[in-house]
């Protein structure tokens, strides 16, 4: 038999952003829960700021009856004399019955003590209490906290519960709070509790209290109200992803409005305009022809027709926090980009102030002006943006905005005069910031965005601050993925080894390779390709981050090309052959030697396909495996051991000389297909 079932977790207000990372996991920690009391079935979950909700349209009023089997011992070792021995009296005792009750079956060859036990499934309104405990206690919000005189905790005080087993309420008691039949709507609707005839009657009674319970009709009438306010006002709302679903998550009957500030405060950098209004008051920024205008969105919770003093609190909320900011710019601007003061901030214990990482970016930074060679750029242009760019970390506005750090940077180095080389390059020292993010678009901006990644990692594996597992608190390998990204989008040669043996000098003496192996770690997790292609480049020993893409993105290529798979047992042979021979010297390959007509063939087709030039490793690596007609031909007719050693040692000669320059790109052998 089935009934419906309502669950509603009554809360004080949720906060947003531990709800939403949580929400993934939910839906499956419920699911694990109700598979793990034989009663898993279809269900539904809904939230609003005061309310956690699972609904099942049909559940199991009981579980179903099962059966469990039990073996023990063998009957020789469980019976002496026709009398139980303790073997046999103790599986009895496990299983719950007289050893009377217990009988034996044939297993694996043997007879063994059996027994079979009958399970009566049990009422679901047994269950549940447990089951809902056992689910909210599971939930992970990070921070939690305890209320009146209670030891457990959970993100937020349970103010009601409410659990229907069709029209029958269930007897579940959470953090102290017994089930009741009643719910509660909106506040403004109604501030006390409403009674509930039944299950079906709960969505009834939420749509008249006010309270939009599904999170996807809330986001729709969001978007509408967006929509609708865009063709009216002529005007482009910009839509932020995460803040949209922070404003679903907090609202429990949405409406979007517009609201308005003060024009001068346009005087500010739009990105601090934007990053007040949307980290502190979650406000949608309003553009008009692409340019930020002095207007806001803002996503009320109010249940009302007359929305004017709610568009007249929150514009008079925003104004104090603009004028404050706008109080911090030209305050910064008085006293304009300048360093001093950073010889007294800490950057990290064991490596100095941040005057000290100054020092050693730049030393970084001209390495690197000195291998690249920007055209469009000077070391003096370079070492000026290093000297500024993290001048603004002692500006105001940074210290109340910490996430516009290098954007106010390049603000404040247009005011003063600055070039637009040096400003753009402060602007863009820490991107990449995100798999998504921009990257640095000049060269100077990528040698400076370089210059802070390297030095901070060379510093921390100087200091042993290697991450280990899943913990990273430095965002060590988001460095490396930005190194990755930059060297591949501006064309740049890194080599893993050299150049950071190179830079590491300047450090206090560590062991290089780790950082070395931590190179080759993000870049075996950077490329989503099939993890044998990668190990097959890196297994030919290249460590130069570019070549390493472009023979990775070649490799994947020819794998995905069809007849690779015929080609690729021919080479493994060869790579079979060539297995117990150093491959790091120079093979002599004597044509006097040659008896065969399949190996002059082989060995004049390679000679051609090894001194041609490749426009790519793609086409190289084409080229030669487009030698397997030959090498199929040399290994039909040319028997490779041959009995004199001289013979034997030309031919692996030209077998390895062949595979040697595949390996040069990949060890293809490695390959899974």
């Amino acid at each position: 038999m089935i009934k419906p079932l309502l669950i509603e977790i009554g809360v004080e207000e949720l906060p947003a952003i531990p709800l939403l990372k949580e929400l993934n996991n939910i839906e499956k920690k419920y699911a694990d829960i109700l598979e793990k009391n034989s009663l898993l079935c279809e269900f539904e979950f809904y939230y609003t700021p005061r309310r956690l909700v699972l609904w099942h349209r049909e559940f199991k009023t009981k579980q179903d009856d099962s059966s469990e089997e039990f073996f023990g011992a063998p009957l020789e070792v469980a019976y002496k004399d026709g009398n139980p021995t303790p073997a046999a009296l103790g599986f009895a005792k496990k299983c719950g019955v007289d050893i009377e009750e217990i009988g034996s079956v044939q297993k694996n060859a043997k007879e063994v003590l059996y027994y079979k036990k009958e399970l009566k499934g049990k009422p679901s309104v047994e269950l549940l209490n447990e089951i809902i405990n056992e689910w909210i206690k599971s939930l992970d919000f990070g921070k939690s906290m305890r209320w009146g005189s209670l030891h457990e905790s959970f993100i937020r005080p349970i103010r009601w519960v409410n659990v229907l087993f069709g029209d029958e309420l269930v007897n579940v008691e959470l953090f102290g709070v017994k089930a009741k039949k009643e719910t509660f709507v909106h506040r403004i609707s109604n501030f006390n509790s409403v009674a509930l005839s039944g299950a079906k009657d709960y969505f009834e009674t939420l749509k008249k209290g006010g309270v939009t319970l599904f999170p996807e009709l809330r986001r729709e009438s969001i978007l509408n109200d967006f929509a609708m306010l865009e063709k009216e006002n002529n005007i482009t709302i910009e839509i932020d992803k995460d803040l949209l679903d922070e404003v679903v998550a907090i609202a429990e009957h949405p409406r979007a409005i517009l609201g308005s500030f003060d024009e001068a405060f346009l005087e500010l950098p739009p990105e601090v305009i934007i990053t007040s209004m949307k980290e502190h008051q979650r406000y949608f920024p309003v553009f008009k022809e692409g340019k930020l205008v002095n207007r806001f969105v803002v996503v009320s919770n109010a249940l009302t027709d007359d929305f004017s003093k709610v568009i007249e609190g929150n514009e008079r909320v925003l104004r104090p926090r603009l004028a404050d900011a706008l109080f911090f710019y030209n305050n910064d601007l008085k006293k304009g980009l300048s360093t001093e003061g950073l010889e007294k901030v800490v950057f990290m214990k064991g490596l100095g102030t941040v005057a000290d990482k100054i020092e050693r970016e730049r030393k970084i930074a001209d390495a690197l002006f000195d291998m690249y060679k920007p055209h469009s750029a000077t070391k003096e242009m370079l070492n000026r943006a290093i000297d500024l760019a993290k001048a603004d970390l002692m500006s105001e506005m940074v210290y109340e905005f910490t996430e516009l750090q290098g954007l106010m940077g390049y603000y404040y180095a247009k005011k003063s005069g600055e070039s637009d080389e040096v400003a753009i390059a402060i602007k863009e020292q820490y991107l990449p910031d995100g798999e998504e993010s921009l990257l640095p678009s000049t060269v100077m901006s990528a040698i400076v965005a370089m210059s802070l990644k390297l030095d901070t990692l060379l510093g921390l594996f100087s200091i042993n601050q290697i991450p280990t597992g899943s913990r990273d608190p430095f965002a060590l390998r988001r460095a490396v993925n930005g190194l990755i990204r930059i060297t591949k989008e501006h064309n740049l040669e890194f080599d893993i080894v050299s150049t950071l043996k190179h830079l590491s000098k300047e450090y206090a003496e560590f062991d290089i390779s780790k950082l070395e192996a931590f190179f080759l770690e993000r870049l075996r997790q950077y490329f989503k390709v099939n993890p044998s292609i990668i190990e097959a480049v890196l297994l030919s020993g290249e460590r130069e981050l570019l070549k390493i893409s472009k023979k990775i993105e070649a490799l994947e290529n020819m794998v995905g090309s069809e007849g690779f798979s015929e080609s690729f047992s021919t080479f493994k042979r060869v790579a079979n052959i060539t297995k117990d021979i150093d491959m790091s010297g120079k093979f002599s390959i004597d044509a006097k030697l040659f008896e065969q007509s399949a190996e002059e063939t082989l060995f004049a087709r390679y000679s051609e396909v090894s001194s041609a030039k490749y426009a790519s490793y793609e086409e190289e690596l084409d080229a030669l495996l487009g030698l397997k007609p030959e090498l199929d031909k040399f290994f039909d007719d040319v028997m490779v051991n041959a009995e004199d050693e001289a013979i034997r040692s030309n031919r692996k000669a030209l077998v390895a000389s062949i595979y040697k320059s595949i390996l040069n790109i990949a060890d293809i052998k490695e390959v899974s297909v």
